[in-house]
């Protein structure tokens, strides 16, 4: 079983499209979405969710209000800004409202906010509206760190694992396929990411298929380290651009760190010929070798448009894409 991870220096180069193409080429693949920030790959390929299954990691402060006296050490202690103290919690719930109380100034009581919003009380208290007489935890703002349960006189906070997205397992018209969702303002994505790589395994030893094609993440962070650590090659796309150059130079730089195999394909290559040829041999010295080029070509987003992969079309592109696909060798 070999594994193909197609990566980036940066997004928008199109290795989300080539990763599709790739999959609709490949004899049947598994397909992995590694890209869990911003996955995208299920917009070309569609799949059809079988399982869901909840992203656990890390963890959270939850205040128990029943238990939290408002002594306010939690909010002493956390450097993130992640304690609400009530008076936050009633802006945040009715943004401008004016928190004092009336104090019989004259104005009529009909006109003045703050009489007014005596009243509401008033009429919540009298129905049973529970109210805010404690500290809480800004979910978002939360970074886990565990401060405010250890010096929370009251022990009212509790610590559970936080749910910071999901992954599923798809079947397309190309293969099975294991892709992820990260919730918003979530972290460890390069948990997420091999539990996807390690969940596509599985199925790809059990279901007996000779390759997985990876769609990674770009840049050379944490995400893209687990996408690639252990892949029999890598592919790295880049364009024709200063900005592409460099990205690549920090991409090739990463795959020689993990001793793996790299080729290097250049996207829109006639928008600078001159630029393309000094891409390639940078790649060359540092040790990858040249899978190809690929044409800018308008059809490439009318295809994504029409929810299918390049290569299903009648683009001037897929003969470059073809090629590339054959000089891979997988």
């Amino acid at each position: 079983m070999q594994e193909l991870v197609v990566i980036s220096g940066k997004g928008g180069t199109g290795k989300t499209s080539l990763a599709a193409s790739f999959a609709v080429l490949a004899d049947r693949p598994v397909i992995a979405d590694c890209d869990v920030d911003a996955a995208d790959l299920h917009l070309v390929l569609l799949p059809r969710v079988m399982e869901r299954h909840e992203f656990r990691s890390g963890h959270e402060a939850v205040i128990r209000p029943d238990d939290c006296t408002g002594c306010g050490v939690c909010l002493a202690y956390c450097r993130f800004g992640a304690v609400l103290t009530p008076a936050v919690q009633d802006e945040r719930r009715t943004p401008g409202r004016a928190r004092s109380n009336c104090s019989d100034c004259a104005y009529c009581e009909r006109s003045c906010d703050l009489r007014t919003n005596a009243i509401i009380d008033e009429m919540g208290g009298a129905v049973g509206e529970s109210r805010t007489a404690a500290q809480a935890i800004d979910s978002i703002a939360c970074e886990g760190c565990g401060v405010c349960v250890r010096f929370c006189p009251e022990k009212a906070i509790d610590f559970p694992e936080r749910l910071s997205g999901e992954w599923m397992v798809s079947e397309t018209r190309c293969g099975p396929m294991v892709h992820a969702r990260l919730g918003v303002a979530a972290e460890n994505s390069g948990k997420l990411v091999s539990l996807v790589r390690r969940e596509a395994r599985r199925i790809a030893e059990a279901g007996d298929h000779p390759l997985i094609i990876v769609d990674g993440p770009p840049g050379i962070g944490c995400p893209v380290i687990a996408s690639v650590t252990g892949a029999t090659l890598v592919l790295a796309v880049t364009e024709p651009t200063v900005s592409g150059e460099h990205d690549l130079e920090r991409v090739l730089s990463l795959t020689r760190h993990f001793n793996i195999p790299a080729a290097v394909c250049v996207n829109k290559w006639d928008l600078n010929a001159e630029m393309t040829e000094r891409i390639e041999d940078k790649a060359r010295k540092a040790g990858a070798r040249i899978a190809g080029r690929i044409r800018y070509d308008r059809a490439v987003t009318l295809a994504q448009m029409r929810e299918r992969a390049v290569v299903e079309t009648e683009a001037p592109c897929v003969e470059d894409i073809q090629h590339v696909w054959k000089e891979l060798g997988l």
